[in-house]
């Protein structure tokens, strides 16, 4: 009987067992390997880890150092000193060049100190869990955390070599106080590069990683010193150091030798970042959508943009400009010098009319970085410095004129729109020449009114002028009456229009490149011609005869050719002047941030002064 029921049941149990069989080999065949799922869930294709950025002059020097909370300069293994990867080796993972990224001894003997302790109390990590926990992870001390860690070790060392894992740990790690990596520890505690240290200094920057802020050689350098004695006892006892080199090692005295971030003229540095933004915008498609009347469009674009610069600047890429040091230097004194200490304010913008580059650029008498500024985002009214550009420039181009041709200086009234000349004097037939000089206001109105008001602002169009809108179609804007103005930037720009009749934008990046030099960006500049050769000598006698008969005489310096024209708007709350000489075009304003009468420094003319030193520094 019992063999029988043992039938029956194996009958039954056999067909079961097949179909279970079938089963599971159906889901074996679907299942994804646990290799494939690590594959998925952390790809290793492209480890990046963010690098401080440079910002040159022309000159080559660097004048600011852009790390975004973490200063790294990274090294290939060959540029690492071989004694500090022994350093490390020996102290933090005696076995890395055995194991698969996990220290199955190590782990062991932490779970049981953990356990006793009922935390987590020793790590038992691994140079390569480190690595992991360093660039992936977070330094939290949960089991959870230390469950990902081991499956991110594992999955580094299937991805990577030993001789990359190693790599990246000496660039990775922190050493406090905003060095990341043994290369940006060594500029910022020794300032020199890592190769030029001794070996005991070498082993004191190795001493800091296992405990960054218990070893910060600034607060706590005497912990620093011991645990650098510490592990050069290690090295001893592992073969890798002699005793006598140990014993004259940990004598060595170690003298600190701090270097500061790289941050230097901070008005042009804050307009070359403004700057990069514009030209990563211009190369990635970005302008349009940036200027959408759709609010999403908008913002879809400056997310994107923001995180295509934030991505280009931790990638260690070196931003050229333009910067004439010396000039800088020379314009911030004589902005400072010529105002004073006082509440009043001054901008000003050095173009080389020639390459179209920006020079120089000062946002302020005391500017600090990323604060307002002055020379491109503060926009004033123009008063007589528009004239040029709105009215006798557009005049002459299109009729002709001789600068000698009469015009009416008598009093003008329009729909009850009376302005004044300066004094309220009023003249009879004036040349354009002398009009032009004396900067008298109801000329160019006249000249103005002759050529129309829509055929003048449509000269304005080339020059871009941000804030100048349909409102601003009016008589009044003939001598300066517009809603908003213009930047100080924006004028210098378009005066530069007056050396060859063409105009394009100046740029002060002149081009964007990565660690091997290749160019990454560059602006595809592209003129525009705005007045025929014949407009622009006739503009540039104008120009001229400010500086030698007009406004402008205290201006005047001997020069290969010098001219300008001075603006002041009412109750002289803004004075202006805007200039060229032979290789520059230089504009300054000067004013109150909150505008207010400048009647206590007018008669001084200091907008003047400080054009002409900086005038003169530049074409001496």
């Amino acid at each position: 009987m019992r063999v029988y029921l043992g039938y029956i049941t194996i009958f039954f149990l056999v067909p079961v067992l097949s179909i279970f069989i079938f089963l599971s080999y159906q889901e074996w065949s679907i299942a994804e390997t646990p290799h494939h799922v690590l594959d998925e869930r952390i790809p290793f294709d492209q480890i990046d880890l963010a690098q401080t950025s440079y910002m040159m002059a022309a000159n080559g020097k660097v004048i600011s150092e852009i790390s975004n909370g973490e200063n790294r300069i990274y090294l290939k293994l060959d540029d690492i000193p071989v004694f500090l990867e022994d350093l490390f080796i020996v102290t933090e993972d005696q076995k890395f060049y055995e194991h698969r990224g996990i220290d199955i001894t190590a782990i062991s003997r932490a779970l049981l100190v953990n356990s006793q302790k009922s935390a987590i109390k020793q790590g038992g990590s691994t140079i390569t869990q480190q690595l992991a926990r360093n660039v992936f992870l977070t330094h939290d001390k949960t089991y959870n955390r230390k469950l990902s860690e081991l499956f991110y070790a594992y999955q580094l060392e299937r991805k990577r070599s030993k001789s990359e894992i190693i790599e990246l740990y000496m660039n990775a790690i922190y050493f406090n106080n905003g060095a990341y990596g043994i290369e940006a520890a060594s500029q910022l505690y020794f300032s020199q590069s890592i190769k030029d240290l001794s070996k005991a200094e070498v082993a004191f920057l190795a001493a800091i990683p296992n405990n960054p802020e218990l070893y910060n050689p600034l607060k706590h350098f005497d912990n620093t010193k011991k645990r650098q004695e510490r592990i050069l006892k290690q090295m001893v006892v592992q073969g890798k150091l002699e005793q006598k080199e140990f014993d004259k090692l940990i004598k060595k005295e170690i003298r600190l030798d701090l270097s500061t971030n790289i941050d230097l003229y901070p008005d042009y540095v804050t307009y070359v970042h403004q700057e990069l933004k514009n030209l990563v915008a211009s190369a990635e498609g970005l302008t349009k959508p940036l200027k959408s009347s759709d609010e999403v469009t908008r913002n879809q674009a400056e997310a994107k943009l923001n995180e295509q610069v934030t991505k280009l600047l931790k990638s260690g890429v070196t931003i050229h400009t333009a910067l004439d040091i010396n000039l800088q230097t020379q314009a911030k004194s004589a902005m400072q010098s010529k105002i004073g200490f006082n509440d009043i304010e001054g901008a000003s913008v050095v173009i080389q009319h020639h390459t179209h580059q920006l020079v120089s650029l000062i946002g302020g008498k005391d500017y600090k970085k990323n604060s307002f500024n002055r020379a491109y985002q503060s926009y004033r009214q123009p008063g007589s410095t528009i004239k040029p550009l709105l009215d006798y420039a557009p005049y002459i181009e299109e009729t002709g004129a001789d600068i000698n041709q009469l015009v009416s200086g008598a009093n003008y009234c329009s729909n009850s729109y009376c302005p004044q000349n300066y004094n309220g004097a009023s003249y009879g037939m004036v040349t354009i020449r002398n009009a032009f000089a004396q900067s008298y206001n109801t000329p160019a109105i006249r000249l103005f009114e002759k050529t129309g008001i829509e055929k003048s602002f449509s000269y304005l169009n080339a020059f871009q002028f941000k804030k100048v809108s349909i409102q601003d179609h009016h008589i009044s804007s003939a001598i300066g009456g517009f809603e908003y103005g213009m930047s100080p930037l924006e004028m210098t720009n378009a005066f530069t229009s007056f050396n060859d009749g063409r105009y394009q934008p100046a740029r002060a990046i002149t081009k964007v490149t990565d660690q091997e030099g290749n160019v990454l960006y560059k602006w595809k500049n592209q003129s525009k011609k705005v007045w025929n050769k014949d407009t622009v000598s006739k503009m540039r006698q104008l120009l001229h005869e400010v500086t030698t008969n007009g406004t402008a005489r205290s201006a005047y310096f001997p020069s290969e050719y010098i001219g300008g024209k001075t603006g002041t708007t009412n109750d002289a709350k803004d004075i202006w002047f805007v200039g060229l000489t032979g290789n520059y075009t230089t504009g300054v304003w000067v004013g109150k941030d909150k505008p207010a009468n400048l009647q206590a420094v007018y008669s001084r003319q200091p907008q003047i002064e400080i054009w002409k030193a900086i005038s003169q520094a530049a074409e001496w």
